[in-house]
């Protein structure tokens, strides 16, 4: 069984080094959600720092149309010493309208509860929310974010990681001129009586 898994391993092995790997580092960033380090993309791919650098250079050049290829909707761009997709600025009208047509009237209750983590414990990233809620919040992020009730504020400098942050557009919603008028969560809760100061890194009983 052990030679069996072996030889399975280096099968996979072998056809994933058959890919060029401009276009499995593509596949990796269609997919990822935060930027992607050089060194965190070679790890991916098995292939030294040198070498992952020299493919995304060619991916950007290709997306931008360079040497005659087509340049794309999209481009690669370098945030916070990582790579990631984003849509090019001239087209953000196209897909603002497009999201204004296709967004739900109403927010679903995971929307609604993964909204309420942004609001009471802003600036935060997508890791620490799903960390909060104990789910995947990768589909729920893009959703809000979509419908302009969240943002991106900043990324940190040594994970990529972004950090999102209410819009102006839900305090507007609420119907409140800023954050302190959100309501306290302690009484709300079985042993809130007292608030959260005994609860270390919580300030303020807010969350």
């Amino acid at each position: 069984m052990a030679d069996a898994r072996a030889i399975e391993q280096e099968i996979h092995a072998h056809a994933a080094h058959a890919v060029p790997i401009d276009r499995q580092l593509e596949a990796i960033l269609m997919i990822a959600d935060e930027p992607q380090s050089l060194v965190s993309l070679g790890a991916a791919v098995g292939a030294p720092v040198p070498a992952v650098r020299q493919a995304i250079e060619r991916l950007v050049a290709d997306f931008d149309g360079v040497d005659g290829t087509v340049r794309r909707g999209f481009e690669l761009r370098e945030v916070g010493g990582g790579w990631r997709f984003y849509v090019r600025q001239d087209l953000d009208d196209v897909v603002e309208q497009f999201v204004e047509a296709e967004r739900p009237s109403r927010l679903s209750q995971a929307a609604l509860e993964t909204l309420a983590v942004v609001a009471y414990k802003q600036p935060i990233t997508r890791s620490q929310i799903a960390s909060i809620r104990a789910v995947n919040v990768d589909g729920v992020v893009r959703t809000l974010v979509a419908r302009g009730l969240i943002e991106e504020s900043f990324t940190d400098a040594e994970t990529g990681a972004i950090n999102y942050v209410t819009s102006d557009l839900l305090l507007q919603q609420l119907g409140i001129n800023s954050l302190d008028e959100l309501p306290l969560i302690s009484p709300l809760l079985d042993d809130g009586a007292d608030g959260f100061e005994q609860n270390e890194g919580i300030p303020d009983g807010r969350v």
